[in-house]
């Protein structure tokens, strides 16, 4: 029979023991049931080719995940996960996953239109961007929408990224400000960026100077964050920077276009000397949007208080009359890249959803078909009229 004694001086140790990962009272409730079946807790730091290295109160193991492979992409182990671990045996096994609090999930390249998972179990999201090549809002802009775009709980395990309604914060760091010498210039860049992330903290940062890594520091010591950006962002640097010692690979970026190469080719948990823990990412080739409408919404919270003025509902603002977003760009107020960004996401998440979902399908053959039999009796009227 089980002792209920030895699992509360089970958990005591286990608390004790991942307390710098992140494990908390409601981790503890969550792994309860498992801790009667002689499993032990533990947080993934990598996943490589069905094997994981994961944190346990006794320490590192390298653990396999063959029981917990799904057919669902979404809930394959990933780091940042919390897992129930088999301490039997050699190799040790990976029994299951616990629930997720927060997942940041981007669309694949596949013509399946899956999910993939690149981080959980996430309370800040750093977006790094380099300041030695040119900035790119449009860019910003979906990193933000992906990260701001809603999910909570057990439905985690099926659905998408990470919600800042919940709690999670994202941030966008500026790297290698250094290259900017200039604080006026430097202040106009951060102006910029603060367009495209209405409501998000925005911090130049420079590792080689260590400018702006204390306040930096100060964020991501409390929970878990993650570094996400393009290859050459500077992240592995930063990670460094934040570790206080070098302790992921980092590759100098080509001075033509200020792009690296993938230094980092695994999603690597790492606990920092302040408090908090860390996952560095692979630099992101392509960021494609899931199921992100809520995020895109909040993006562009602005454009849609915006269109709530408007005179028709469902007015596209194209060339509709009484448009509240359209008088916006003509009284300047409302930069025309905004709006066209806006479009653009709207457009490509509608795209993504409706590969997995009839009814969104449905919808848009109607809004074609509207909008065909539109344009024919306007022609038809423009003839009649010539007549």
């Amino acid at each position: 029979m089980f002792n209920a004694s030895l699992n509360t001086s089970f958990t005591s140790d286990a608390q004790h023991a991942l307390a710098s990962y992140g494990w908390d009272e409601g981790w503890a409730a969550e792994f309860s049931p498992y801790a009667a079946q002689g499993l032990v807790p533990g947080r993934v730091v990598r996943v490589d080719r069905g094997l994981c290295d994961v944190i346990t109160p006794a320490g590192p193991v390298r653990a396999d995940t063959e029981f917990v492979v799904p057919r669902d992409p979404m809930k394959v182990v990933c780091t940042g996960d919390w897992v129930a671990v088999d301490p039997a045996g050699d190799p040790q096994y990976v029994r299951t996953l616990l629930p997720r609090r927060t997942a940041f999930v981007r669309s694949t390249s596949s013509k399946r239109s899956e999910g993939q998972v690149l981080a959980t179990n996430i309370d800040h999201i750093v977006i790094c961007v380099s300041l030695a090549a040119e900035l790119d809002l449009g860019r910003i802009e979906r990193f933000l929408a992906l990260a701001m775009s809603s999910s909570s709980g057990d439905a985690l395990l099926h659905e998408s990224a990470l919600s800042w309604e919940s709690g999670a914060q994202p941030l966008v760091i500026l790297t290698k400000a250094d290259l900017v010498p200039d604080a006026t210039g430097l202040s106009y860049l951060v102006q910029d960026v603060e367009t495209a992330a209405p409501g998000v903290q925005v911090l130049p940062v420079s590792s080689t100077t260590g400018e702006g890594v204390d306040v930096l520091a100060a964020v991501v010591s409390g929970g878990t964050s993650v570094l996400l950006g393009t290859s050459g962002a500077g992240k592995s640097t930063l990670a460094n920077a934040l570790l206080g010692e070098d302790v992921m690979d980092v590759q100098a970026t080509r001075d033509v276009d200020g792009k690296g190469r993938h230094t980092t080719t695994t999603r690597n948990l790492l606990a920092l000397p302040g408090g908090g823990v860390l996952i560095d990412t692979p630099g992101l080739r392509g960021v494609g949007l899931w199921d992100a409408e809520a995020g895109v919404g909040q993006v562009f919270s602005e454009i849609e208080e915006l269109a709530a003025g408007c005179r028709f509902h469902d007015c596209a603002h194209d060339a509709e009359p009484g448009c509240a977003v359209l008088g916006a760009i003509e009284d300047g107020s409302l930069p025309e890249r905004r709006l066209e960004s806006y479009r653009k996401l709207l457009r490509e998440n509608q795209r993504i959803v409706a590969k997995t979902d009839a009814r969104v399908r449905a919808g848009i053959r109607r809004d074609w078909k509207q909008k065909g039999a539109e344009g024919r009796a306007a022609l038809e009227a423009k003839r009649g009229r010539a007549r």
